[in-house]
């Protein structure tokens, strides 16, 4: 809702878990509602494979269609709310992990929402992250309604989700998790608002880069499928082998689903194959169960060398034709609704801050603290109104500030580039290491707002 700037058909949204479908919120030219049971026959949309769970689930699925501009680039999966109690894990009536894993396997990002005052992490919400192993890379987390807590309260819930998320999520590497207020409504607490400007500004730009990748995306997907299949076929086809032809076939069934991990290792050495292509073997033994192991076909090699020649000659140069055609379309990225509204004008992030402070005054902004500089200046004894690079080096590093970003801001101040500072090419070094010191980056070419007014004109001619 606050992605999109209004309403979408079926929404409903309020201080209790109120989404109790999976809504996929897509471009339509009208707006409406399509209920699940149409949608998986439907052969233009994406959804034909979710016929599998069922009517349990079909009932609880519908696509939202509106045109709003945002779709346009994105569609969104909103999934149910997920309670702590057991009462609903048992009333789904459909599968509710294998759901979330086959969206996970083919979306683009997966958005993990935490309240900044209702952290536990239940059992069904740690089994549905559970069932997202192996799509790390696409997880984010967001900590919401964060302007409902203090400095000091947000601090503790931050570490409190890190250490919960920690327990749930099997990496070494840390979540990123967006912390802000995602609604437009006012901040009930204004402490952290620069802080929730950037994380949103941070969010934004992570969403608006996922159609240019999209293509990449799609191609790293098929080369996992490829790597996976391939190891299918050794598995299947090692047990076919070891199937007695006439006796004791049921339990020779049973010893190899027992001794499924040993061939694992086998498989491993035999064919160079890393451990992390293997499926789960729990549950690849509980799929093997319901087989019969003598239908299973035989390793074919010419088309396991043919699937090692797509993965080393092929892909490059898919891979080279998806970047030329990147480089000759316009780049994509998701405009409208929330994503358009700090873009430009005063309150685009950053704006007034900074090296852009004082960009629409007509005063030069240094001068407010010149008289400060100026007394600074003349304790260095400056000849015929200039400082050496010695004696202007003495003070630039009392900031502490490291040699390589002190050198960029010599140069920035340095107008006239004669190795020497006047008095107010030293004003604006003073101006440029504050900006530093306050957290900003530098500007890679000195802004027109920024020359000292003495330089202005021979700068511009110059340039």
């Amino acid at each position: 809702r606050y992605l999109l700037e209004q309403d979408f058909p079926g929404m409903r949204i309020g201080p209790e878990p109120t989404t109790d479908s999976f809504i996929a919120v897509m471009y339509g030219e009208t707006e409406g509602n399509v209920p699940g049971n149409a949608l998986v026959v439907d052969p233009k949309k994406p959804f034909r494979k979710l016929s599998r769970f069922g009517n349990a689930f079909l009932n609880r699925f519908m696509c939202s269609q509106l045109p709003n501009q945002v779709l346009k680039s994105i569609s969104i999966i909103d999934s149910p709310g997920i309670l702590s109690g057991e009462k609903q894990r048992i009333s789904r009536g459909y599968d509710f992990c294998q759901v979330l894993q086959w969206f996970a396997e083919r979306v683009d990002r997966i958005i993990l929402l935490f309240d900044a005052h209702k952290l536990d992490i239940s059992d069904e919400f740690s089994e549905a992250i559970k069932s997202f192993r192996g799509q790390d890379d696409k997880i984010r987390v967001v900590l919401n309604k964060a302007d409902q807590v203090d400095t000091q309260q947000l601090m503790r819930v931050y570490g409190a989700l890190m250490w919960s998320l920690g327990k749930v999520i099997d990496t070494p590497e840390v979540l990123r998790v967006y912390i802000g207020s995602f609604w437009a409504h006012p901040l009930r607490n204004t402490e952290n608002r620069r802080l929730f400007e950037a994380e949103a500004q941070d969010l934004f730009r992570d969403i608006q880069s996922l159609p240019q990748k999209a293509a990449v995306r799609k191609l790293n997907d098929l080369i996992k499928r490829a790597r996976l299949a391939k190891v299918h076929a050794y598995i299947i086809s090692y047990l076919k082998k070891e199937m007695p032809s006439v006796f004791g076939k049921e339990n020779k069934k049973k010893e190899l689903i027992n001794r499924l991990p040993e061939i694992y290792i086998q498989l491993q050495r035999e064919y160079h194959i890393s451990a992390g292509d293997f499926p789960e073997v729990k549950k690849m033994q509980e799929l093997l169960e319901n087989c019969d192991f003598t239908k299973f076909h035989s390793l074919k090699p010419k088309l396991i060398e043919t699937v090692d020649n797509m993965l080393a000659n092929k892909i490059a140069s898919l891979m080279n034709l998806i970047r030329q055609e990147e480089s000759n379309m316009p780049t994509e990225m998701v405009h409208g609704g929330a994503f358009d509204g700090t873009m430009a004008g005063p309150f685009g992030h950053g704006y007034g801050e900074g090296a852009k402070e004082g960009a629409d005054e007509d005063e030069w902004v240094v001068a407010k603290d010149k008289p400060a500089y100026d007394e600074i200046f003349y304790t260095l004894s400056p000849i015929n109104g200039k400082i050496s690079g010695i004696s202007a080096k003495k003070e630039m590093v009392t900031s502490k500030l490291p040699n390589s970003v002190l050198g960029k801001i010599w140069k920035l101040a340095d107008c006239d580039g004669d190795g020497m500072l006047d008095d107010e090419e030293f004003a604006l070094a003073k101006h440029l290491i504050k900006i530093k010191l306050d957290g900003y980056e530098l500007p890679g070419t000195l802004p027109s707002h920024l020359v000292p007014p003495s330089h202005r004109k021979p700068f511009q001619t110059a340039e």
